[in-house]
């Protein structure tokens, strides 16, 4: 009776294995993929962990907005470049922490490196790119060219 409540995705995954350490396992993973927002994504092999960073994507009349939330990253190791119409976020974070008190001495450090790529449409003014990156958050502004409004046309629907 309990196991046709279990949702369809999970009841392969349970009817899969019962070993009780690789179920607490996947519960784990689970509940890590839940809690960091998908931020923290898999190692890259060396130890490091890739991030992905959140980004936002406008179109306006005259640019491309690009935002992305890079929270603990400094500006020095952000680099942006832009290929033909590709546009590449790249960068690493470090982080490290020292505490010594009296009867014990802390160290932690974490580091990990990110890369996102946004396929732009065609007709970019490249040369009049802007980035600024304050508060965490890096903005991209990609100007499009002069005379690159939006032919955007709206239909108009009749009763039929």
């Amino acid at each position: 009776m309990f196991r046709s409540m279990i949702p369809l995705g999970r009841r392969a995954e349970a009817a899969r294995n019962d070993d009780p350490f690789q179920a607490f396992q996947r519960e784990m993973n689970r509940l890590f993929d839940t809690t960091m927002g998908g931020y923290l994504a898999p190692s890259n092999g060396n130890g490091a962990h890739l991030l992905a960073p959140s980004m936002d994507v406008k179109e306006t009349d005259k640019a491309i907005e690009v935002e992305a939330e890079l929270p603990g990253v400094d500006e020095k190791d952000i680099q942006v470049t832009l290929d033909n119409d590709m546009l590449t976020i790249k960068g690493e974070k470090k982080a490290q922490k020292e505490e010594s008190k009296k009867d014990y001495y802390m160290s932690e450090r974490s580091y990990g490196s990110f890369l996102r790529s946004l396929q732009l449409p065609a007709g970019v003014d490249a040369g009049k790119v802007n980035a600024t990156f304050a508060k965490g958050v890096l903005k991209v502004v990609l100007p499009k060219p002069a005379g690159a409004e939006s032919k955007t046309k709206k239909i108009d629907i009749k009763a039929g």
